[in-house]
């Protein structure tokens, strides 16, 4: 329970940090292809060795962040325009596991987890970030009266919004600090609901605020998996789509 907001009962994540638990998931195994929106300086993927795609509309990276990568395609524009372009389709790309950390309003992000869901390996994973807030001034909508320090604005309202509309998915969400890590998996790419409801579910939840709504109403709705204890059982979900560092070609120098 954060110190500041004793009254209305919000939790600190206790878990592991989720940059480190990212960064050990991609120790460990390495992906057909890994797909990042919200990315920046590119420090979250740098660490990746697969096959790569990264989204932002403004990066800046600074230090080496392709690697080892056999690819790194990288577009510098915003995820709607991204996925508007069609080029994964054109490529025949399915995408295995992809971590969404875009803009923190829950349209963009519903947005953002249905075109990513459609152009994904059934078996694959997408991980959204910052849907756990641990006080209250970081729920804002209002971008230009951010809060100092973790700003998560209500992407927390994706929880409730899959459990809803989506109860096919499977919802493993990670006690990572600061603001949690949510996986979703068993992803059925055909499934339409949420585009067929997009506009309703808009409607709906635009005006909700985690307060009045209930946050005991809120953790009700899923269980906390403690990062840890999940990375310690060997990343079970990721059980189909994985593959081993030594498979990835790596990059060779031709010339001196």
């Amino acid at each position: 329970m954060d110190e500041q907001d004793g009254k209305v009962g919000l939790r600190r994540n206790p878990g592991q940090k989720y940059s480190l638990f990212l960064d050990e998931l991609h120790s460990r195994m390495v992906f057909d292809w890994y797909m990042e929106i919200g990315c920046r300086a590119g420090r979250s993927f740098a660490p990746v060795a697969g096959k790569t795609i990264a989204v932002d509309p403004f990066f800046k990276a600074e230090t080496n962040i392709i690697g080892a990568k056999p690819q790194l395609l990288i577009f510098q524009q915003t995820s709607d325009d991204f996925f508007a372009s069609g080029m994964l389709e054109r490529m025949g790309i399915k995408l295995s596991l992809s971590f969404l950390d875009g803009m923190h309003l829950f349209e963009y992000l519903l947005r953002d987890f249905m075109n990513t869901e459609a152009l994904s390996n059934p078996d694959g994973v997408v991980a959204l970030h910052d849907c756990l807030p641990f006080n209250h001034r970081m729920l804002t909508r209002d971008l230009q009266n951010l809060p100092k320090g973790p700003w998560t604005g209500d992407v927390w309202k994706l929880i409730p919004i899959l459990r809803k509309y989506r109860p096919d998915l499977e919802l493993t969400v990670l006690n990572c600090r600061p603001t949690g890590l949510v996986l979703v998996s068993n992803l059925d790419p055909a499934n339409t609901v949420l585009r067929d409801n997009y506009e309703a579910i808009v409607e709906e939840w635009t005006a909700v605020d985690l307060l009045p709504y209930g946050v005991g109403r809120f953790y009700d709705c899923f269980e906390s998996v403690d990062a840890e204890a999940f990375a310690a059982a060997d990343y079970p979900i990721f059980a189909k789509i994985r593959q081993a560092p030594a498979t990835i070609r790596k990059p060779t120098k031709v010339t001196k």
